[in-house]
């Protein structure tokens, strides 16, 4: 006869539930990740084919460095993009804020498309896998690491705005001076995001697992990765890049 009221019996059955749920947790938060990383690595080589495409066409140097407003269009279009998707996340549906990702990645091809024509192409091959060698190693640490990075991010965000005033101040002044703290600044700024993104993303996941919500977090996730990538490459082709 089975003896039902053994503690032994019972306290070994539930370490092995716990077990279970644990393990199904860990393969839907490295599914979760996989997508984020898919998503913005397929960002970042749409906006580079558009890129390269779009200088090679011509167009870039015609408009990009021309008179009117459609120059101003393609500057400004990457921003609306970012608003649009972080204010109407709660409204959009994941099938729109996947065609705003795609939108947005296409924009910022565009806009980016300048570099082809100012640094060589060995200089931002070199610089793009400096910066992808560094976003990895920075994204594991983010991902694998005990310690709480949240600490930071009110300090990382109140760099970037800084940064982004002296980034504005520096287009009346065109200080070389200044335009090379504002790189080395930004790189370190993003170094840390990058790390800081990739952990809040993560734990995201807890909250977000099986609901409607978990599509729209994973493109959000790799919009804010991708941003960290490219103002990290952005940064470093200003220490690194070879003009033409």
């Amino acid at each position: 006869m089975a003896n039902w009221s053994d503690p032994r019996t019972t306290a070994a059955r539930f370490p092995a539930q716990a077990g279970v749920r644990d393990a199904a947790f860990d393969a839907g938060l490295r599914s979760y990740m996989l997508s984020v990383y898919n998503y913005m690595a397929s960002g970042v080589l749409l906006t580079g084919v558009v890129a390269l495409l779009f200088a090679s066409s011509g167009l870039a140097q015609s408009i990009m460095f021309g008179p009117g407003i459609l120059k101003w269009l393609i500057i400004l279009s990457p921003l609306a993009f970012v608003m649009v998707m972080s204010f109407g996340l709660n409204r959009l549906s994941t099938g729109a804020l996947q065609a705003c990702f795609w939108a947005f990645a296409t924009v910022m091809g565009l806009s980016m498309s300048t570099i082809f024509l100012v640094y060589t192409g060995t200089s931002i091959a070199q610089t793009f896998f400096a910066t992808a060698a560094a976003f990895a190693g920075l994204s594991l640490w983010g991902y694998t690491t005990k310690k709480d990075l949240s600490g930071f991010g009110t300090f990382l965000v109140m760099g970037l705005v800084g940064l982004i005033v002296a980034s504005v101040i520096n287009i009346f002044l065109q200080s070389g001076t200044m335009a090379l703290v504002i790189s080395f600044v930004g790189v370190l700024l993003f170094a840390g995001l990058t790390a800081y993104d990739t952990q809040r993303i993560k734990s995201m996941y807890a909250y977000v697992a099986g609901t409607d919500m978990m599509g729209k977090t994973v493109i959000m996730g790799a919009l804010s990765l991708y941003l960290d990538f490219i103002n990290m490459f952005q940064f470093l082709l200003s220490f690194m890049g070879n003009r033409e």
